[in-house]
């Protein structure tokens, strides 16, 4: 064989052979590819809609709903318009993913821990919750803690009464500062609890399905993250006089952060989806309303855009901030 031809100063590479320029190439030609099916999609949809007479309108969304919303943060009754509508039920569904993130991510790292404790009940436990939880649909989960459940509560003074906390079939009554900031437990008048902070039925179950489930998912990412700390950091804290509850506190977990926070991202923008469920048992949340909103006024179209948009941007606020505490747990080397 010959000697290897070089490379002579001068010479210019052809721009399909350089890797500099390729890979900008093949990126603009996929994007102009993805631009053209999104123009011949809309311009189908467009037409599509053009012939049945339906062309997108938002006028409607000033329009009075004529239907109320039993539960909401954002006072809203049958005369307002169908936005305002909508916006209580983004308020009730933020509400629900905001309070089952925080039990969520609580319930699992308990349950994570609880794989790596020398008490051989206790891992038990975890992982049979871990199992059983994560192989029933969530839809089911939510029936039975609703029907089976919470509509099983007693009312009245029959009702279960815990410290701080009423359990009864007409709500869940929660301990607070009342009327001029004073410590108000749950109590009877007339028959009636009266509390504070009421939370309804259909409420409470959206949030212990939702809670009780996602946990069992981000008990096994932070059991995987556990498990990727060297063995070595366990020997060395115990030489250290450090126990089992320390020994993770401060040496296991914040090093396995760096693996379970990726992990959490997924299992948090699985819990925003799955609160789309609450129609099941009966909570208005955005999606509800959104139906509501659709049977009455027949725009399939905007009202699924909106839906979209909606749930859209609330998965991609939550990747946003999960990645910017990702950044913040890595680890980095100097």
């Amino acid at each position: 064989m010959g000697p290897e031809k070089q490379p002579v100063a001068g010479d210019v590479t052809p721009w399909w052979r350089d890797r500099r320029v390729l890979p900008w190439v093949v990126q603009g030609v996929v994007g102009l590819l993805v631009l053209l099916l999104i123009a011949f999609l809309l311009g189908n949809l467009v037409r599509n809609l053009t012939a049945a007479g339906l062309l997108l309108s938002w006028r409607w969304l000033n329009q009075p709903a004529g239907f109320d919303i039993s539960e909401t943060l954002l006072p809203f009754d049958a005369g307002m318009p169908y936005w305002r509508g909508l916006a209580a039920g983004l308020v009730n569904t933020v509400r629900a993913v905001l309070t089952g993130l925080v039990g969520a991510t609580a319930l699992g790292t308990l349950a994570g821990m609880a794989s790596f404790s020398r008490n051989g009940l206790l891992r038990g436990i975890a992982r049979v919750y871990v199992e059983v939880i994560r192989n029933i649909p969530l839809l089911l989960q939510l029936v039975f803690w609703y029907f089976v459940v919470f509509l099983a509560l007693p009312n009245g003074a029959a009702a279960i009464q815990l410290p701080g906390l009423v359990l009864a079939k007409s709500g869940l009554y929660l301990a607070g500062f009342g009327e001029g900031l004073r410590w108000t437990v749950p109590h009877l008048v007339n028959g009636v609890w009266q509390a504070p902070l009421r939370l309804s039925v259909e409420f409470g179950a959206l949030l212990t399905g939702l809670i009780i489930y996602s946990a069992a998912f981000i008990a096994e990412v932070v059991r995987g993250g556990i498990a990727a700390v060297p063995k070595g950091q366990w020997e060395a804290a115990s030489s250290l006089g450090f126990g089992w509850l320390a020994t993770l506190r401060w040496i296991v977990l914040p090093q396995a952060l760096r693996v379970i926070v990726p992990g959490l991202n997924t299992q948090y923008i699985s819990l925003a989806k799955n609160s789309s469920l609450a129609v099941a048992v009966g909570y208005t949340d955005l999606y509800s309303v959104a139906e509501t909103t659709l049977n009455q006024t027949g725009r399939a179209v905007e009202v699924y855009l909106i839906l979209l948009g909606v749930y859209l941007g609330l998965d991609l606020l939550i990747s946003l901030v999960m990645n910017g505490v990702n950044q913040l747990v890595q680890i980095r080397e100097r």
